[in-house]
């Protein structure tokens, strides 16, 4: 799968790019770093991207302008997931929606909660593009232990504290969890929490 990430390294620093590169490579993703944003639907069509993530202000164009020409080009089956520091208010997001952005991530940005929700957005536009529903939430195919370790987790319970909550070994948990992060589909933790919390599996309050 390959993923561009039309990041201009004027607008965002350079390390803060790496970083996003850096955790797709680690979910197993190929990623890629476009530095020029005037150039970006040319080299989303050289790519074939399964999802494009941009930055909402470039120096010499706009994440919105980028925006446009993806989906006059690719229709509405590209996922484009938005990313920025400056544009940071609930109007900024609503714009960035209404000119056709699936999501609209304010920095500072988790990495790996952006590749999660990546996923989802590939993997329902992978199904849209078949013609077929949704799968069915891989959360389904949890044990209600499991969904219970995974909740404690969103809570914030490290491996030993759940393990006392449960009455059960931190062995038996690190099992659980292990189990939960390969049902998901997830590399870490911190993953498959932020799945939790985007299906509205856990209480946010």
């Amino acid at each position: 799968m390959t993923l561009a990430t039309l990041l201009a390294r004027a607008a965002l620093r350079h390390p803060d790019a790496e970083a996003v590169i850096d955790a797709l490579h680690r979910a197993g993703l190929e990623g890629h770093h476009v530095a020029n944003g005037e150039r970006a639907v040319e080299i989303a069509e050289e790519l074939s991207p399964a999802a494009v993530v941009l930055e909402a202000i470039l120096p010499d164009t706009t994440g919105y302008e980028i925006c446009r020409g993806l989906r006059e080009r690719f229709g509405s089956e590209l996922p484009i997931v938005f990313v920025s520091g400056e544009r940071r208010e609930p109007a900024d997001r609503v714009v960035g929606l209404l000119i056709g952005a699936d999501d609209y991530l304010v920095k500072p940005v988790d990495t790996e909660e952006l590749v999660a929700r990546l996923r989802r957005l590939v993997a329902k536009s992978a199904s849209t593009r078949a013609g077929t529903a949704p799968s069915p939430p891989a959360f389904a195919s949890l044990t209600a232990r499991e969904n219970e370790v995974l909740r404690l987790l969103a809570r914030g319970r490290d491996q030993r504290t759940i393990a006392r909550e449960l009455a059960i070994s931190p062995a038996t948990v690190g099992t659980h969890i292990q189990r939960v992060l390969s049902k998901l589909d997830v590399h870490s933790r911190t993953q498959a929490v932020a799945l939790a919390y985007r299906e509205k599996l856990v209480d946010q309050n």
